[in-house]
């Protein structure tokens, strides 16, 4: 059975590193107490893999899991096939995806998690989760060799979503954005997650968290709501 929690983000208002997300975690990881969680930290361009790990460590120390990066085998994939739990992290997704499809994680990743592996990942983690990255919101810093995600939710995800414009800002509201794609991509649909909100996936099931609701856009920007608690099959 599938089982995935795809976090908008890393941090909700004040809060630290991860916090927000701990309640959510205990709960998605209540039989996995003492087993191995598999990192991938490629989307962290501003920091080593080492430090990355450490960091998801120390912020998730409190879950009683061993999170071991992938970088830690010269074959980062067989870090994953050893993994009872799976974990990726936030950053730039090209990136992200990019190094995925140069250590071949992709297909172990998709076949790991369709026979019963839980997956969790928030901002990039949660975008590849999804059937492409072409709804993140990342500069292509790197050009991975196809747009195309691992597709364990077979939808657009738009983490960190926020409406409208800041005061003085010129440029296109995420709204615009979401358009343009949605014309260019006509037969898609983008969940489009705010900051604080997330996806728990069992199976062919979905239930939002947080306090916010979660939309979703097709074509002509037709939207929809799916509020707190609500759950969902898709």
């Amino acid at each position: 059975m599938k089982k995935m929690l795809l976090m908008s983000g890393s941090k909700y208002k004040s809060t630290d590193y991860l916090v927000h997300t701990i309640p959510w975690l205990k709960n998605f990881l209540a039989d996995y107490q003492g087993k191995s969680v598999a990192f991938v930290p490629y989307a962290g361009v501003r920091q080593s893999f080492y430090e990355y790990e450490k960091k998801v460590q120390k912020a998730l120390a409190e879950l009683d899991v061993e999170i071991i990066s992938v970088h830690r085998d010269a074959k980062h994939a067989n870090i994953i096939e050893k993994a009872d739990v799976i974990a990726i992290g936030g950053g730039n997704t090209f990136c992200l995806l990019k190094q995925m499809y140069e250590h071949r994680l992709i297909e172990i990743i998709q076949e790991k998690v369709k026979t019963g592996t839980p997956y969790f990942g928030w901002s990039a983690g949660a975008n590849v989760a999804g059937v492409s990255i072409m709804t993140t919101n990342d500069m292509p810093i790197v050009y991975p060799p196809s747009f195309d995600a691992l597709n364990l939710f077979p939808y657009q995800i738009n983490p960190h979503f926020i409406s409208g414009k800041m005061q003085g800002h010129n440029g296109e509201s995420r709204e615009e954005r979401l358009a343009e794609f949605l014309i260019a991509n006509p037969t898609a649909c983008v969940y489009a997650l705010p900051e604080g909100t997330a996806l728990k996936i069992e199976n062919e099931k979905a239930t939002v968290l947080g306090e916010s609701a979660i939309l979703t856009f097709t074509k002509g920007m037709e939207q929809s709501e799916l509020i707190p608690g609500s759950i969902f099959s898709y």
